[in-house]
């Protein structure tokens, strides 16, 4: 190992809201350096591709993870089973055969999954067809994984790729004791799952947050028995906002009478509708009907370009519906009726529970406002500028 190693630990939780730690004593004594940051409108798809990049999703890409391609689609030669009946395409086998095969023949990444109907599956691409947690993972936009690499910096990269959060935590003690590395990106999944689930139990949150601040202190003081000063950053994507209200906006919409694909397409998630128009019957009636609707409203051009989410091809959408904080749909592509979680993401940045988190060892040199600050940051740090 190298002599008078420097060592910096950059830490992303998913999910973890400063609402969430606020009035909390999480790392207090040892992240002295604390505040919110804004996120951006969505969800980790397009949130975690500009904490690497320092780009918003206009430029890296990277928002949500269907998009409207019918030329580029892999899924293209799937048209021509469009005869099948809907009870053979629309199974969970056929489903199961089709996110097989984009996975492992198709080439789309592990996380692909076949949400959406297979009757309009080769009208759509994928966004995240690379680990994003590697070099050349986020398109033509370089990462700080990129720049690591480009810097001859050696470095280590933990995500649940590999590992669980146990497991992670291990794995970068042992790493930071007995490598040469002197960066380590450390991505904790997990907390979001139990913040879905159970974000409105403060004694439950307390105790979770209690165990990873544990495993925390354990990780920094490994690193600092090998470098006194070694420097942690705890960061996340996003927040987690109390759900209060639901509504069922797919049998809203398949109540005006139209038709997929003939007349429109829709991509539903928890917290917002995404649209295409291929009538004027669609192109008025759904307009319409989303106006007159009190759980959320259409953005504007305007406000998506502010948001840095405007794609002037419509790739993600030609109308966009989002839900007020607190809001959830009852049924989208990527969740049944089933699931009901009490906390959500995926709304506006406005909203003071979709913050993000940046708590460090060590003030900063340069003010920390959005997600997106978070690039420059890791990328002086891992020069060694201290």
């Amino acid at each position: 190992m190298k002599p008078n190693r420097e060592i910096h630990l950059c830490v992303l939780i998913d999910a973890l809201g400063w609402k969430i730690i606020e009035g909390q004593d999480f790392l207090t004594d040892v992240l002295p350096y604390r505040r919110p940051l804004r996120t951006v409108l969505g969800f980790s798809s397009g949130a975690i591709p500009t904490i690497l990049t320092g780009q918003l999703p206009m430029k890296t890409g990277h928002w949500n993870l269907f998009y409207y391609d019918p030329e580029g689609s892999p899924f293209r030669w799937f048209r021509h089973f469009g005869f099948l009946p809907a009870r053979v395409l629309e199974h969970r086998i056929t489903r199961k055969l089709l996110k097989e095969m984009g996975r492992r023949v198709l080439g789309l990444g592990s996380l692909f999954e076949c949400a959406v109907s297979p009757r309009v599956l080769p009208l759509f691409n994928w966004v995240e067809k690379r680990d994003i947690y590697s070099k050349g993972g986020v398109g033509n936009t370089p990462s700080i994984f990129d720049q690591l690499s480009a810097c001859g910096i050696d470095h280590r990269i933990y995500t649940y790729h590999h590992w669980k959060d146990t497991e992670i935590f291990e794995r970068a003690k042992r790493d930071v004791a007995n490598t040469d590395a002197t960066f380590f990106f450390v991505y904790l999944s997990e907390l979001d799952h139990t913040f879905h689930e159970h974000c409105q139990e403060k004694d439950l949150v307390k105790n979770k947050l209690d165990w990873y601040a544990g495993k925390l202190r354990e990780l920094l003081a490994a690193a600092r028995r090998v470098d006194p000063e070694a420097t942690m950053a705890i960061f996340s994507d996003h927040g987690m906002t109390p759900v209060s209200q639901h509504h069922d906006l797919v049998a809203e919409i398949e109540g005006l009478g139209l038709t997929i694909p003939e007349d429109y397409l829709a991509v539903y998630d928890s917290t917002m509708a995404r649209f295409w128009f291929f009538s004027d019957a669609a192109r008025n009636r759904i307009p319409s009907k989303l106006e007159a609707l009190s759980c959320g409203r259409t953005l504007t051009d305007a406000e998506l370009k502010r948001l840095g989410i405007f794609f002037p091809d419509r790739r993600f959408g030609e109308v966009i519906f989002l839900l007020h904080p607190g809001w959830l749909m009852t049924r989208s592509n990527f969740n049944g009726r089933q699931w009901k979680p009490v906390g959500m993401h995926g709304y506006h940045p406005d909203d003071a529970h979709s913050d993000a988190v940046f708590l460090s060892s060590e003030k900063p040199a340069n003010e920390m406002q959005t997600i997106a600050d978070l690039y420059p940051y890791m990328s002086e740090i891992a020069q060694g500028a201290r």
